[in-house]
């Protein structure tokens, strides 16, 4: 692969891209080659969880899973926050079971997220995707053990630039999500930023890939 997007709502079927599409337990499609899967807060149905839960046990067997979420907390939405949190530790505790990262919906939860995360002591990969906030927040994460996907927001506030650059090379991960612009504009914008040509930029999305999802056989993959 020459290009790896995080997190995408849009699955392209470049060739030279590999994309780990958001997939959803009732809305599965299995024509699409690599992917995440997982309950997203805003959408948490209490009378579905358990169904959707074995639904994304079922995936996280296949190699074609290399991910679960996005999945995640967000105090901004009419979810109960208890009820968010459990279903949330729900498929952490999928996640350790079956050694596959994390991606991550937080909004205005972020210590919260990091207590879990030393509460249940996980120690699989997490990664908070479409992150858009301060350095103070980034380096808490990134001390935490978390990294940092960019994409959106990265394009729509120039803010955000000192933030990036700041991000250690080894934490950091890009994405679309629903943005129209592809993920090569992405990796153009960043490496901007970081003032890294494309290949050296490459090498370091490619190195976090093998680094994060090292359970999957790349050989198949790159």
């Amino acid at each position: 692969m020459d290009f790896f997007n995080l997190h995408t709502h849009q699955f392209t079927n470049q060739p030279d891209v590999l994309e780990l599409v958001n997939q959803y337990p009732k809305k599965f499609d299995d024509t699409i080659p690599f992917y995440s899967i997982g309950i997203h807060p805003w959408y948490i149905t209490e009378e579905m969880i358990d169904e959707e839960l074995i639904i994304i046990e079922e995936k996280l067997k296949t190699k074609n899973c290399l991910a679960i979420g996005e999945c995640g907390l967000d105090k901004r939405i009419k979810v109960p926050f208890e009820l968010q949190v459990s279903v949330f530790e729900k498929q952490l505790i999928l996640a350790e079971k079956y050694r596959k990262p994390v991606v991550i919906h937080c909004v205005a939860s972020f210590q919260e997220v990091i207590a879990i995360k030393k509460k249940m002591k996980i120690s699989v990969p997490m990664i908070i995707h479409g992150f858009s906030k301060n350095n103070q927040i980034a380096n808490q994460l990134i001390k935490e053990g978390f990294y940092l996907s960019f994409g959106k927001y990265l394009i729509k506030n120039p803010e955000l630039k000192k933030v990036f650059q700041d991000i250690p090379n080894n934490r950091l991960f890009l994405e679309t999500d629903t943005i129209e612009e592809d993920i090569q504009y992405v990796y153009t914008l960043a490496g901007e930023y970081k003032n890294l040509n494309s290949k050296e930029l490459k090498q370091v999305i490619s190195s976090n890939f093998v680094l994060v999802f090292d359970k999957i056989n790349t050989n198949n993959i790159t």
